[in-house]
């Protein structure tokens, strides 16, 4: 008996349960239309929300950075790894956002293990939402602090428990703004007002609400028009900003304090001059114009229209995130399959990334789909779920 029989047999019941994940590569850059596993197929399932994955403007920023910075600071940010660089793209963050200062990470995922457990130790409470992001989760994990998981958008049973723990000397209520699997949105000034008569916390991880949602793609809370009211957000460069890296923006003391104490900005190198020159230039084209904002939300109301016509569940979605519920694991992969021998490349989301018996193909809407893209995708979804009953 090998010492690795158990990871053998934990494989073996992956696929028939149809949990296994096929993981797919991508061959060029990644636009409207990718070559994937050596086919050009028409791209629906990436976080490219504003086409900046493959934007010349981004692409020169990153040349240019290479040429002045070299390839990498070859050191952790408290050390010797923060270049002019860094500093810009936390400046123009800040702005961008409305707060009063940012500082960047590695990812949206470090961000979440940065600030969490640097906010709230063994005497504090955390108050989460059910449906949060796995990188909230693990953040929560890595505190001593008492967890308190409330049901999904749910204000009142939020209020109950800051209720009940109105005399925790340390209350952090931390949520997604745009929850990834289903589109719907955190009711953000519920929250807020919950966490003001109780003087709470609150951080909003805002990764799918970038780029998306606000004036100018800002966010969730310049949706809502709460600046100032939320103390941390928290953000992702590698979705709608088409990059990579992560950041916290927020009160200028909270930032700070994630300077010092924060262990992936302390103790993992820092991200790459190519990597956040890139996402400058990101966030000059945002502040400048809103037309892929706009173009985005636009491709996104006519593709959830198409789809509803032919009878297809697409949830409860307020975000270009689509999800077309399948139920079973088997049915999704095979939906997915389906539709990549179509040109679609659209992959199947099954447990754990959400519930036993909700699996589905989460599409993601692109402002670079052209209208013809879309009805190509349109007549392809149809073909696919009316071949296997779904339609």
């Amino acid at each position: 008996m090998s010492k690795y029989d158990f990871i053998v047999q934990e494989l073996e019941g992956l696929k028939e349960q149809g949990l296994y994940n096929i993981i797919r590569t991508i061959e060029s850059p990644v636009g409207a239309w990718t070559v994937v596993d050596g086919r050009r197929v028409l791209n629906m399932c990436s976080n490219n929300y504003l086409g900046f994955a493959n934007d010349p403007r981004l692409k020169q920023a990153a040349i240019k950075a290479v040429e002045e910075y070299g390839v990498g600071p070859a050191a952790v940010r408290s050390i010797a790894g923060t270049m002019s660089l860094h500093r810009e793209l936390e400046r123009k963050l800040a702005e961008f956002k409305g707060t009063e200062d940012a500082v960047s990470f590695q990812s949206g995922f470090c961000a979440n293990l940065a600030t969490i457990p640097a906010l709230v130790g063994k005497e504090g409470v955390i108050f989460t939402d059910e449906l949060n992001h796995a990188s909230i989760i693990d953040g929560c994990r890595l505190t001593k602090a008492q967890r308190v998981i409330y049901p999904h958008r749910d204000v009142d049973a939020l209020a109950k428990a800051l209720e009940e723990h109105k005399d925790a000397p340390k209350k952090l209520i931390v949520t997604d703004g745009v929850f990834s699997m289903d589109g719907d949105l955190a009711p953000l000034p519920g929250i807020v007002e919950a966490a003001e008569r109780y003087d709470a916390l609150v951080m909003v991880d805002d990764a799918h609400g970038e780029g998306v949602l606000g004036s100018h793609g800002r966010g969730i809370v310049d949706h809502f028009g709460l600046h100032g009211r939320v103390d941390i957000e928290v953000g992702t460069l590698s979705k709608a900003f088409g990059v990579v890296g992560g950041y916290v923006a927020g009160k200028r003391e909270i930032v700070e304090y994630l300077r010092q104490r924060g262990r992936p900005f302390l103790f993992s190198s820092a991200t790459t001059p190519a990597d956040v020159a890139a996402c400058i230039a990101a966030v000059d084209v945002l502040m400048e114009t809103d037309e892929p904002v706009r173009k985005l939300w636009d491709n996104a109301r006519y593709f959830k229209a198409k789809m509803a016509e032919l009878g297809f569940d697409t949830g409860q979605s307020e975000t270009p995130i689509t999800p077309v519920m399948l139920g079973e694991a088997k049915t999704a992969w095979e939906f997915s399959k389906r539709l990549f021998e179509e040109d679609i490349f659209a992959q199947a989301i099954a447990y754990p990334t959400v519930p036993k018996g909700k699996a589905r193909i989460r599409v993601m809407i692109s402002a670079v789909h052209t209208k013809d893209d879309l009805d190509f995708a349109i007549d392809k979804f149809a073909k696919v779920g009316r071949a296997l009953g779904v339609i």
